[in-house]
């Protein structure tokens, strides 16, 4: 599990920290046996500017390219899942998102995402992209799962979607993990109030790019209105990623069928000395370790920054109570 990666990718400086993580990944899905890596949405910070702003020194181009070449490390070795989050948009004054994603993330840029994907629905403007998509992966431990993504603050055509897909037949016994990009905060409370974001204006004043006012997003969800139109309907949803918010949150809810359901926040962009003057996140990630009793899953929080020198070893590894548990999924 990748946390928000927006703060690697838009400084130079940083870029280096995030392509050490993915490499760890890389170097590691053997070892570690990895069956999927998912980033919870953040890739960029700014979906297109050309000039440079006072939060970060990368173009909008040069950050797309940034976090592509970095999951490309993944390529033909394990599948992925990039969601998008608030970043990764552009609004217009009306609240109609647009975004370079499906630019940068195609499903043959990875051969084992093109095995992998069974599912896609459609981005604001109809177009077919991995915004909204589905990944099928069968028999682990005995088990099959489904891997969902939705878009930040998805739309109500796009939890219907989701909604859909979850319900099929074919899926009925599968174990469904869903990403999305804004669900949980750090309080361990689903988001609620209305969803906005904002457009970056024309013009700068002291190298400051100017921001708008908050714009509504229209007809899009937030944490709450996911869980009460998608997962507590469900029956298989059974475990839900999220970043967004700086922190980490847990819970734990029972669906309609009374089946346990883990919501879990991982954001670490604060870290490592904050968005504008630090180093992007001090390299965490997140392991999850899915049990051969096929109900415990095992969550452990890495650093491959620290973990890369006898220096820091001993930092490598955040084993504080929000860090380090386990919990079980519903049989």
């Amino acid at each position: 599990m990748i946390p928000d990666i927006q703060n690697y990718v838009k400084y130079n400086r940083n870029q280096p920290i995030l392509d050490l993580m993915m490499r760890w990944v890389e170097d590691n899905v053997d070892s570690l046996n990895v069956k999927m890596v998912i980033c919870v949405g953040d890739l960029v910070e700014q979906n297109d500017i050309i000039n440079n702003g006072h939060d970060g020194d990368q173009s909008g181009q040069k950050q797309w390219e940034t976090a592509a070449s970095a999951f490309a490390r993944l390529n033909g070795k394990v599948p992925y899942i990039a969601a998008t989050g608030n970043h990764d948009y552009s609004l217009n004054r009306e609240g109609i998102r647009s975004s370079r994603y499906s630019e940068f993330f195609r499903i043959d840029n990875n051969l084992l995402n093109r095995k992998a994907i069974v599912q896609n629905g459609t981005n604001e403007h109809g177009e077919h992209t991995l915004e909204n998509s589905a990944y099928e992966l069968k028999d682990l431990n005995g088990k099959d799962y489904l891997f969902m993504t939705i878009e930040f603050a998805p739309r109500d055509t796009v939890v219907a979607w989701a909604k859909r897909v979850a319900s099929m037949e074919q899926y009925k016994n599968h174990r469904i993990i869903l990403t999305t990009h804004a669900y949980l905060n750090d309080k361990d409370e689903r988001t609620s109030g209305d969803v906005k974001w904002l457009m970056y204006e024309p013009y700068s004043i002291n190298n400051q790019i100017q921001k708008s006012d908050m714009i509504a997003m229209p007809k899009a969800n937030n944490g709450k209105g996911i869980w009460d139109k998608l997962v507590q309907p469900a029956t298989n949803i059974d475990l839900i990623l999220s970043g967004h918010i700086s922190g980490e949150g847990y819970r734990m809810d029972k669906n309609q069928a009374g089946k346990k359901v883990h919501q879990m926040l991982f954001d670490t962009q604060s870290l490592g000395g904050g968005h504008r003057n630090g180093n992007g996140g001090d390299g965490w990630i997140r392991i999850l370790e899915f049990l051969p009793d096929n109900k415990t899953v095992k969550v452990k929080t890495y650093s491959p920054l620290f973990g890369i020198s006898p220096t820091t070893w001993k930092h490598a590894w955040n084993t504080t109570p929000r860090n380090d548990f386990s919990f079980e999924l519903s049989k």
